[in-house]
C-alpha cells in the first residue's frame, strides 16, 4: 500500500467513522488492503480513517471495503477469507441478492458461527431452514456439504432433531471395498473422512466422540441405510452423483417423520462405471415438482477455497466444453 502523499490525483474516497476498527480492516501489516490491491488491480492510499482508491475497479473496491467494515461493526473478524468472499459477493456476476443478508443469516453452533459467503450459499441456508428435502448441486469447494453439516449440528443443539446421520457411497475413484485392506471400519473411513472434517470444524472432538458412542451422530456408508426409517433425524448424503438409481431411491425413501434430508453432489465428477447412470440425475428430475423438496445449484463463482481452486474448476469446465 502506498502513502497518500505520493501523488495528487483524484480517486474514489471512502471514510470510516470508527477509527478503532481501522487496524482490523487493514489487517496485519496492511495484509487485507494489499490483498485487495492485488486481486482487484487497484491502488489504495490511506490518510488516517480516509482511503482513496485508484483504478478501474475502484467502485468495486469501495463496495468491498464498506462490506468488510460492516462486518467488523457487527463483531465479525475479517481476514483473507472474508476479503475473497466479499470480492465475490460484490462482483457484478454475483450481484443478485441483498448483501446485508450475509451478516444476518448465521448458522449458530456452540463452537462457532458460520456465515454464508456467496449468494448461492445464502439461498442454500434459507432453503435448509424451510424444506424437508434439499439438493445441493455444484463443484467442489462451494460449501455444499460443510453448510449442511453445520446446519445439522445447529438443529441438533437446538433440540429440533435427535440424531445426525451422515452418509456417502463407499465406492469412488474406481476402487472397490473388497480390494482394500482392513476391517469394515478401516475400509470405509477414508471415504467418509470429508464428513468427519466438516463435523470437526463445528463440534469439539470430545463431543463428536461422545455423540457417536451414544448413537446421536452416525457416519456410515450408503449401504448401511437399507431397511431403515430415519425419524427425528437430520440426514445428509454426500457425493450423491456416485449412487446408482436404486441406491438413490432407497436412500430417499428412508426419510421418517420430523426429519430433514440433504443430498449433495457434483454431476461433473461421476466415478461410476461408464455403463451405469447416476441416481442423482434421475432424483433431480423425479423430485423437481415436489413442494417440500428444493434444488440449489452452485456455480464456479461460489467456490470458497483458495482462489486458485476456482480457476482450476473454470479451466476444467472450459476443457470439457471444448471436447464436445
Amino acid at each position: 500500500m502506498k502513502s497518500a502523499e505520493s501523488k495528487i490525483i483524484k480517486g474514489l474516497v471512502i471514510k470510516f467513522e470508527n477509527e478503532k476498527l481501522i487496524p482490523d480492516l487493514f489487517g496485519e501489516y496492511d495484509g487485507n488492503l494489499n490483498r485487495i490491491e492485488k486481486l482487484l488491480n487497484v491502488d489504495i492510499r490511506s490518510r488516517g480513517k480516509v482511503l482513496e482508491i485508484f483504478g478501474k475497479n475502484a467502485e468495486l473496491t469501495h463496495n468491498v471495503l464498506n462490506d468488510l467494515y460492516r462486518q467488523l461493526k457487527k463483531g465479525f473478524s475479517v481476514g483473507f477469507e472474508e476479503v475473497d468472499a466479499s470480492i465475490r459477493m460484490n462482483n457484478k456476476i454475483n450481484n443478485e441478492v441483498d448483501k446485508s443478508k450475509l451478516s444476518d443469516l448465521l448458522i449458530k453452533t456452540i463452537k462457532k458461527n458460520i456465515r454464508p459467503r456467496t449468494y448461492s450459499q445464502i439461498n442454500y441456508v434459507e432453503t435448509l431452514r424451510k424444506k424437508e428435502l434439499v439438493f445441493g448441486i455444484g463443484p467442489a469447494g462451494t460449501g455444499k456439504t460443510y453448510l449442511a453439516v453445520a446446519y445439522a449440528v445447529y438443529m441438533l443443539e437446538k433440540g429440533e432433531v435427535d440424531k445426525i446421520v451422515l452418509s456417502r457411497p463407499a465406492v469412488e475413484a474406481g476402487e472397490r471395498l473388497g480390494f482394500l485392506p482392513g476391517d469394515m471400519k478401516e475400509k470405509v473411513d477414508p471415504y467418509l473422512r470429508p464428513l468427519y472434517d466438516a463435523l470437526e470444524d463445528v463440534l469439539s472432538a470430545k463431543k463428536i466422540e461422545r455423540n457417536m458412542e451414544l448413537g446421536v451422530i452416525e457416519i456410515a456408508p450408503l449401504a448401511f441405510m437399507r431397511g431403515r426409517t430415519l425419524s427425528n433425524s437430520f440426514v445428509i448424503l454426500d457425493e450423491a452423483q456416485n449412487t446408482s438409481r436404486m441406491q438413490m431411491k432407497m436412500f430417499l425413501t428412508r426419510l421418517g417423520f420430523n426429519s430433514r434430508m440433504v443430498v449433495t453432489g457434483d454431476l461433473t465428477q461421476i466415478d461410476l462405471p461408464l455403463e451405469e447412470k447416476s441416481g442423482l440425475f434421475e432424483a433431480l428430475k423425479v423430485t423437481k415438482n415436489l413442494y417440500q423438496a428444493e434444488q440449489v445449484i452452485f456455480k464456479d463463482v461460489d467456490v470458497v477455497r483458495n482462489p486458485l481452486v476456482q480457476k482450476i474448476v473454470d479451466a476444467y469446465g472450459s476443457f470439457e466444453r471444448s471436447k464436445k
